[in-house]
């Protein structure tokens, strides 16, 4: 049974056909569904909007005493089924069965949103869930109740089923909402302009909530308009995106060192993006940096990228564009922009913008294109993992930074892996002979390196300010070379 999606959700299709077929499951047996993402992604919506729609049940939990959440508990419950008083639930055994019986006589969808304030302060919840869905008990095997559970700790949701958690092994759905893409952001948006929309998303990203209730619905009327966008939107005291970032890492229990997290995501954001550049930035052991940087990456602030081309290496990237932006421009000038001097910050920051939040906020953007919304004939097939990297020259004894690398998919046997492109992204510089002869210096270093196929490989360079003449011609007789500019960004392929 598919059910259409409201329209008050944007975007989210897959998202939403997941969760209808997971709510609409007829057959018999409850059965367990679990929902995260950071705040602000939509979450709610799009479970309040399910449970309405199967005439099922919503349950929004809030910081509360074991006892006042089961009062609040038994209340809903109480309204749901039109009692004359609230449901009596003496314990979270009592609940958990209560809400399997609602699934009795036909298929119930029960949301529980912000599930992890319920589990914080009953640590025994999970196990008690556990128990209740065991194969087998009359109160599984007679009900047909939808159980999701949602929440926006990404740490605490991400261990409810791993390793040995109580819950491992008896979900159905493990559905994660990440933020809107590019493409999608810029029409939630409704920017039309291929440079504005990518100046826009390396500040807000693709959370949904930044664009209504945080900017008060105000959007840039046009490229004129952005500077002013970001002086009256972003870097005013007085709307809520101004202390967002803050506050990303402050409502996160489990970021409890806020002045080293922050330390953390300043190196990166500053470009030091190895263990070893963060640890020589914040001026600690890099071996002292494992906790606050899976603690980081578990709170999905913090995105680890294996180079593709160095085995054992990786890269730090923040996941949250806002967070850039902050670390990089809004919290060097923080008592500035708390005195209402905003326009003198950005003025005075634009170079900062640009090489710091623009330029990596474009490299990222076209390694997403490459990834998800290019033809596989413009590359010679389809990209299963592209990362930034680093080329060791031995000749000149000096590292090459490359901004793309696409592997293409693994073979089957034990052939070697094709190499499908190498590419050089650049928001604020035309693009000539030179980046592409740089290119071809990299691809012709890389040649007979053990696995890995290099006969079809694509030469990419991407640019924002476009491309001297003679490079496009060079490029109209080469079809190993592929240029990208922002328009091709959000609508060719």
């Amino acid at each position: 049974m598919r059910l259409a999606k409201p329209v008050e959700i944007f975007d989210r299709d897959a998202e939403w056909a997941e969760l209808t077929r997971f709510a609409t499951d007829v057959r018999p047996g409850a059965t367990l569904g679990v929902v995260s993402g950071r705040r602000r992604q939509g979450k709610t919506l799009l479970l309040y909007e399910l449970a309405k729609a199967t005439r099922g049940f919503y349950f929004g939990a809030t910081e509360a005493t074991p006892a006042e959440s089961l009062r609040r508990l038994g209340e809903a419950l109480g309204r749901y089924a039109g009692s004359p008083g609230p449901v009596q639930l003496s314990d979270w055994q009592h609940a958990v069965d209560a809400l399997l019986a609602l699934g009795k006589e036909r298929a119930v969808t029960v949301v529980i949103d912000e599930f992890p304030y319920l589990a914080r302060t009953s640590r025994d919840l999970p196990s008690i869930i556990q128990h209740a869905l065991t194969p087998g008990r009359p109160e599984r095997t007679g009900s047909r109740t939808r159980l999701l559970l949602c929440g926006s700790a990404l740490s605490f949701m991400g261990g409810l089923l791993a390793g040995s958690a109580p819950l491992r092994g008896r979900a159905g759905l493990e559905l994660p909402i990440a933020p809107l893409n590019y493409r999608a952001a810029a029409e939630f948006w409704g920017i039309g302009d291929p440079r504005l929309a990518v100046q826009v998303f390396a500040i807000v990203g693709g959370t949904p909530a930044y664009r209504r209730e945080y900017v008060q619905d105000d959007a840039p009327e046009g490229p004129d308009d952005f500077d002013d966008w970001v002086m009256r939107a972003v870097l005013n005291p007085a709307r809520p995106l101004f202390r967002e970032a803050r506050y990303l890492l402050a409502e996160d229990p489990d970021l409890r060192d806020t002045a080293l997290y922050h330390s953390v995501l300043a190196a990166v954001a500053e470009g030091s993006a190895t263990r070893g550049g963060i640890a020589g930035f914040i001026g600690r052991k890099a071996t002292d940096l494992q906790h606050p940087l899976t603690v980081l990456e578990d709170a999905g602030l913090l995105v680890r990228e294996p180079d593709p081309l160095r085995s054992g290496r990786s890269r730090y990237r923040i996941a949250e564009p806002l967070i850039t932006f902050y670390q990089a421009l809004m919290r060097p000038a923080w008592t500035a922009l708390e005195q209402r001097r905003g326009a003198d910050v950005w003025r005075r920051s634009q170079q900062r913008y640009a090489s710091a939040v623009l330029g990596p906020g474009f490299e990222e953007l076209v390694r997403q294109w490459t990834l998800r919304f290019v033809a596989p004939e413009t590359l010679g097939g389809i990209a299963a993992e592209v990362q930034a990297a680093v080329l060791t020259d031995p000749a000149s004894r000096t590292s090459q930074e490359l901004d793309l690398v696409a592997l293409g998919e693994l073979p089957a046997g034990d052939g070697p892996r094709p190499l499908l492109a190498l590419g050089e992204a650049k928001w604020g510089r035309t693009l000539g002979r030179s980046d592409l002869e740089r290119l071809v210096r990299a691809r012709d270093l890389l040649r007979g390196r053990p696995g890995l196929d290099l006969d079809h490989t694509r030469l990419l360079l991407a640019s924002a300010a476009g491309f001297t003449d003679e490079l496009r011609q060079l490029a109209v007789n080469r079809p190993d070379v592929v240029l990208v500019d922002a328009a091709r960004l959000y609508s060719g392929e």
